[in-house]
């Protein structure tokens, strides 16, 4: 494509750029508020953040795909740095004394109260599995030639998922749960994230496409630190 470069490149922060960093860090957020509801679909036990947190390996795939895995993994962190300040928010909203009128405690903490192990899980995975989504892509855009979109979207979900899927299910119930019913857990969700990416796919064209003719720029990672601790 026009416009496309292998070498080192300046991040540009259009507002496209920020527009798809912002979905991405809403999206996140929204998945950790609203997973403390389960959910059952076609037999498997889900959380209800599976009806937007797969979404944000997509924002994960085209920030990569477009603008590099530099440009991701500034992203990542930026969602890691807002999902803590969220976290110490609603604790410190829970700790404040509640008023005799209006929701109870309980209710509060029911709804938005996680214990410091699920936070910790949730921590973990999310940084192992985005980077490993990020850095597979990156991979495999390289490997490709830039060629077969389709397989690297969902390569890298397939890999950065099913990450995030075990260590979060490991750290979080370890102990408290038969080891068949962690990993068929684990799996299922692995499954349905995974698909949620394959059924994605058209509409990952179709942003891609528009991105890269928008921005001018199409990043190929040949130079790049994959250091994930590297800002």
């Amino acid at each position: 494509m026009g416009g496309a470069s292998r070498a080192p490149h300046v991040i540009k922060m259009t507002w496209r750029f920020v527009a798809c960093a912002a979905l991405f860090v809403t999206c996140l957020l929204t998945a950790n508020t609203i997973a403390a509801k389960l959910v059952v679909v076609a037999g498997v036990t889900l959380t209800a953040a599976i009806v937007i947190f797969p979404l944000s390996y997509v924002l994960g795939d085209v920030l990569t795909e477009v603008w590099g895995y530099a440009a991701a993994r500034r992203v990542i962190w930026l969602g890691f740095a807002c999902n803590l300040v969220m976290v110490v928010a609603i604790w410190a909203g829970g700790a404040l004394p509640a008023a005799p009128f209006g929701a109870p405690q309980a209710a509060y903490d029911q709804v938005l109260g996680q214990t410091p192990r699920i936070l910790g899980a949730s921590f973990v995975a999310y940084l192992f599995g985005e980077f490993a989504n990020a850095f597979v892509l990156a991979k495999l855009k390289i490997a490709t030639h830039g060629r077969w979109l389709w397989l690297r979207t969902i390569g890298s979900t397939v890999v950065g998922q099913a990450l995030d899927s075990a260590i979060f299910v490991t750290l979080a119930f370890a102990g408290t749960l038969p080891s068949r019913d962690l990993a068929g857990i684990a799996v299922g969700q692995w499954i349905a994230k995974v698909l949620y990416e394959a059924a994605g796919t058209p509409l990952v064209y179709a942003v891609v496409g528009w991105l890269k003719a928008r921005e001018r720029v199409d990043a190929f990672d040949v130079q790049t630190d994959f250091n994930p601790l590297r800002l």
